[in-house]
């Protein structure tokens, strides 16, 4: 039997395993060039992703602002985004443990109870020494043999990290972890993103159920006076057809209009986690008239690359890299120290004896001679998904240049529309002004006055629909740059979002 290393040994097995150290340790990642300004950092630090803030405030709606801060409050993905942080914490925790020597206490009880014809008295049988041979001695041997032994001690396990196996898995395990918090700040972004989405639409629908029956009122005036012109023999037939085909195709449009409204207020209930009384009394009847952001001419690299996830992506390709590294790492051999000491006795009052107290070393170096393959079989793994994830971290920076390039060509279209229907509407609104001052006046018809009052309704319309989707392309700039953050100016200046101090780092909750 192969006796294990005794402690004058160790000096000379530790300075093989560091004298081979220097030349057979695998590339380190951090050896290759970074693909991002930062690493991964220690399990409990801060990162880089820098603090969102309340970007959706540059609607200027008060009623919004209160959705918003009830959906953060209240809202199921989000809760279940913080729970995966917390796992990708707890996992990077449990990586950073295994790099430390491993103690744990022991106390046992042995037992020994067995016949004296077997076992051990069988042997001595077989080799003579019979009750015979004991009587010679004047001894007596019992029945049955019995022994209770009492042990006490604290064990212990260590595996030299050489190689940089289990401190590479420690940085891929908080790398990871990173990955995880940008993806909770994604998930975040994802359902305020629909929430507002959710609230435009909502608000949306609510002023175009009130604009169209205030319409089907104006068509129903109109049908009356077709039928009366038509009585009169002024107006042919189609136009009392055409009077009453605008009425019917108007109060067709409000059940459609209900319907799709209580498909989106139901959704929003979905965001917010529930129905919510306070937030459906504070819900508007219309949009507020938010001015047009400016749109910059280019965006800085540094606003794509806040967006979250983006920074998720880069992590990965961190983790990526230091697990290469630790899958290299598993090629070589191993170092590990395990022992224990305490007291053994078959009496506890003897613990305390000096005597009794025992100890024990074993160093064992192992290292890997035939596995078919295994282990260079995880590093071409592992290799094969560092490829990956650097295809997807440059699909990400890709993804986000063209959908912040796209966002900004829609908001600045969706400004333009909402000029050109804003001055519209406002032309419409002073005809119908005027139409029904002549008509109060006896100038004008009340003809006249209906059809200036039905134009004024349809541009309202149009308007408010405008409005709308210039909303959604605010929406889409805010959600396309990661949420605007204060450590940027520049997205200040893009969203009209006002100056504030820069915000300290808050735990991801």
């Amino acid at each position: 039997m192969a006796r294990a290393p005794t402690l004058a040994t160790c000096p000379l097995v530790l300075v093989v395993c560091l004298s081979g150290a220097c030349s057979l340790v695998p590339p380190s990642p951090d050896a290759h060039e970074p693909v991002a300004p930062s690493g991964p950092l220690p399990v409990g630090a801060a990162t880089d992703l820098p603090e969102p803030t309340k970007w959706w405030e540059s609607f200027e709606d008060p009623a919004l602002d209160r959705v918003m801060e009830a959906t953060i409050d209240s809202n199921f993905d989000l809760a279940g985004a913080v729970a995966r942080v917390e796992q990708a914490r707890a996992r990077a925790r449990i990586a950073v443990g295994a790099r430390l020597p491993m103690i744990s206490a022991s106390l046992g009880a042995d037992s020994f109870d067995v016949p004296a014809n077997a076992g051990l008295g069988a042997q001595l049988g077989d080799l003579g020494i019979d009750s015979g041979v004991f009587d010679a001695f004047n001894l007596t041997l019992p029945d049955r043999l019995d022994l209770t032994t009492y042990s006490l001690g604290a064990n212990f396990a260590y595996e030299a990290d050489f190689w940089g196996r289990k401190s590479h898995a420690a940085r891929a395990a908080a790398a990871e972890h990173l990955a995880a918090e940008a993806d909770f700040h994604a998930a975040r972004i994802g359902v305020l993103a629909e929430t507002v989405r959710t609230y435009l639409e909502v608000v949306d629908l609510r002023r175009q159920r009130d604009l169209t029956a205030d319409l089907v009122g104006i068509l129903e005036e109109q049908e009356v006076l077709a039928e009366v012109r038509y009585e009169r023999g002024l107006t042919e037939i189609d136009h009392l057809y055409e009077a009453r085909r605008a009425v019917v195709d108007a109060q067709t449009q409000l059940p459609r209009i209900t319907g799709r409204l209580a498909d989106a207020e139901g959704r929003l209930w979905v965001v917010l986690g529930g129905y919510r009384e306070d937030v459906e009394r504070g819900l508007p009847d219309a949009l507020p008239a938010v001015g047009p952001a400016s749109v910059p001419s280019d965006v800085p690299a540094s606003l794509l690359l806040q967006r979250p996830d983006v920074g998720a992506a880069r992590e990965r390709v961190q983790a990526a890299r230091y697990l290469v590294g630790a899958r290299r790492a598993e090629l070589l051999p191993s170092l590990s120290l395990s022992g224990s000491i305490g007291v053994l006795s078959t009496d506890t009052g003897e613990w305390f004896d000096a005597d009794q107290w025992f100890s024990n070393l074993t160093v064992n170096l192992l290292g890997p001679v035939f596995e078919g393959g295994r282990r260079r079989g995880n590093v071409a793994l592992a290799e094969a998904r560092l490829d990956e994830a650097a295809a997807a971290f440059g699909r990400a920076v890709v993804t986000a240049t063209s959908e912040v390039r796209a966002s900004l060509t829609g908001l600045s279209s969706s400004a333009t529309v909402v000029s050109l229907l804003g001055a519209a509407a406002d032309e419409a609104a002073a005809e119908a002004t005027l139409q029904e001052q002549r008509y109060v006046s006896g100038v004008g018809d009340y003809a006249t006055f209906l059809a200036a009052s039905r134009n004024h309704i349809v541009w309202q319309s149009a308007l408010a629909a405008g409005r709308r989707d210039l909303g959604y392309a605010r929406l889409a700039l805010h959600r396309a740059l990661g949420g605007t953050s204060t450590p940027h100016a520049d997205a200040r200046a893009t969203l009209g979002t006002p100056s504030s101090p820069t915000p300290t780092r808050s735990d991801s909750r």
